[in-house]
């Protein structure tokens, strides 16, 4: 049984607007291949697609979007200004480049990928977005894999908060520290690979926890994101799994199943470290 799309789960983005709470990412599908994903998300109820610059099917996904049918106010667009692309005029061409890929007005949420300090242009970023912004082509403007000190930079040289800051957050790397740093400063969270692609599947507490609700341990993972309030991306290529990974809105962790999962943290992060990546 899933949530009825109009019953979606939002949460307060900025001071005006809302973000699905559930949405569906699309890292490393290859261009030619994410349409089809993207139209199957929409057509089983998601109504949050993220993608990014760098994943390089923006066009796919803005295919999708416009094949569905769907009104575009019905769509929450995610996409992200990549590295290369940093600096005050950079990342103007960058987001505009963007939205005629994918074929739309404007953004919903705009996000500076990496903070790359080596670089040491996200500020210089952040003010693009800040005027980007005030100009109507996106509506929310956030970061992505930013560390405390980079927030606190952001904020102390434009005096523009982030709206949202999508990190690598799962079970096995709960970002306990900078989940409460967001909360200090009224950013929201947001966890990519948050099944820790897919590697704690197998993990026997969240195992335990998913049979005792008759659910996968990825909807145990997915569920265990909502109740933390975090904003989550699952991403996957198979119908089943799309579907399986929305249907988390009719069962709820315990505080006990809760602190459980929480125990699990090992600090171990699979990506790059935000403080030294500048390119793969």
């Amino acid at each position: 049984m899933s949530t009825p799309t109009g019953q979606l789960p939002s949460l307060p983005l900025g001071a005006s607007e809302r973000i699905p709470q559930l949405g569906f990412g699309v890292f490393l599908m290859p261009p030619k291949e994410a349409e089809q994903p993207v139209a199957e998300a929409l057509a089983v109820g998601y109504r949050h697609i993220d993608t990014a610059a760098a994943y390089r099917n923006e066009g796919s996904v803005g295919q999708a979007i416009h094949a569905s049918g769907l009104d575009r106010d019905e769509i929450f667009v995610t996409t992200k200004c990549w590295n290369d692309d940093q600096g005050y005029e950079q990342a103007k061409r960058a987001c505009r480049a963007s939205l005629e890929r994918l074929e739309l007005s404007h953004l919903d949420l705009y996000l500076i990928h990496w903070p790359v300090p080596a670089h040491d242009l996200y500020v210089e970023t952040w003010k693009a977005f800040v005027e980007l912004q005030a100009e109507g082509l996106v509506r929310s403007i956030g970061v992505s894999n930013f560390e405390p000190e980079h927030l606190e930079r952001v904020i102390a040289e434009t005096g523009v908060t982030p709206a949202i800051n999508q990190v690598e957050l799962h079970p096995h790397f709960q970002q306990v520290g900078l989940r409460r740093e967001h909360e200090r400063l009224g950013i929201l969270t947001e966890a990519w690979s948050p099944l820790g692609r897919g590697l704690e599947l197998e993990d026997p507490t969240i195992v335990q926890i998913a049979s005792e609700h008759g659910k996968t341990p990825a909807q145990t993972i997915i569920r265990w994101h909502l109740q933390l309030g975090n904003v989550v991306i699952p991403k996957s290529v198979t119908p089943a799994r799309i579907r399986e990974n929305f249907e988390v809105f009719d069962f709820a962790l315990s505080e006990e199943q809760m602190a459980a999962i929480e125990a699990r943290d090992a600090g171990t992060r699979i990506g790059p470290d935000p403080h030294t990546f500048v390119r793969p």
